[in-house]
């Protein structure tokens, strides 16, 4: 069953059958840019948004079938990135370049609008939060609390995908995938350790917190101490796509598919005894 109306910034997947204490967001698959402010884009740019994390649904569309809800987002991290702090504070202070709450420029610097006087001003950057990042944290915070009532403990698992390299935040390549839980804050340590021994019992490259620590969503949903657990997962989009990171490649993305089945029944059974 899927949750999807024209006003809502969001998709929801519900399980097909026995649900799970488990929620699963891709706050940047989203493609779609409102009809408002399309024009104020460079067309080459939006055409196929180069920062989008690809196909990720399509990589766990099993997650249904394990019982896991899912919540994708519907418009493009351009036009409102949904895993920044409201306040656009960077949680990083090692010298990266991140992409902003609204964005200007991609990950490479290029501009992604048409003019200086199309970026969007700070009224137009409050319009965005309440119109389309909001109603996406809200719906999270308010399936988490349904979860966590029904089952006693709740996991949020954020997934993302990333290229192999991206020279402004690293010189050197990604490894294949980073888990992150803010230095451990946002799950408990026995969550933590099954996860991290699920994924390295694949051939995965795996690092923990890493480059990558989790973003605002991961760090603002886990509270641990009252039974609400977060983790994100970053990995490097050619373990599911073409070497030239644009289409989904079905024979490359088994491993980690596999993987991540055997992650997500290993955390089931572990939440559940």
């Amino acid at each position: 069953m899927q949750e999807r109306t024209k006003s809502l910034p969001y998709k929801i997947s519900y399980p097909k059958g026995k649900k799970t204490n488990i929620l699963l967001s891709i706050p940047h698959c989203g493609t779609a840019f409102p009809e408002e402010i399309i024009n104020h884009y460079n067309t080459s740019k939006i055409i196929k948004p180069d920062d989008t994390d690809w196909y990720l649904e399509k990589l766990y569309d099993f997650a249904n079938d394990l019982g896991i809800t899912v919540i994708e987002a519907i418009y493009s991290r351009w036009v409102i990135d949904l895993n920044r702090t409201p306040q656009n504070k960077s949680l990083y202070d090692d010298g990266r370049i991140i992409t902003s709450l609204c964005p200007v420029t991609d990950f490479k610097g290029e501009p992604l609008y048409t003019s200086i006087g199309h970026e969007p001003t700070q009224e137009e950057i409050q319009r965005r939060l309440l119109t389309y990042y909001q109603p996406y944290h809200v719906k999270i915070d308010l399936i988490l609390d349904e979860l966590r009532n029904e089952f006693g403990q709740v996991l949020f698992w954020d997934a993302h995908s990333i290229r192999r390299n991206v020279s402004t935040i690293q010189k050197n390549d990604f490894p294949d995938l980073i888990l992150g839980n803010n230095d451990c804050k946002t799950a408990s340590l026995k969550i933590i350790e099954n996860v991290l021994n699920s994924l390295k019992e694949s051939n995965l490259s795996v690092e923990h917190n890493h480059p990558f620590k989790g973003g605002f969503l991961t760090r603002s949903k886990g509270d641990p101490e009252n039974n609400i657990h977060a983790l994100q997962l970053e990995m490097s989009k050619d373990l599911y796509m073409s070497n030239n990171e644009m289409n989904y490649d079905e024979s490359k993305s088994k491993e980690i598919k596999r993987t991540l089945i055997k992650t997500f029944n290993n955390l089931i059974a572990l939440m559940n005894e």
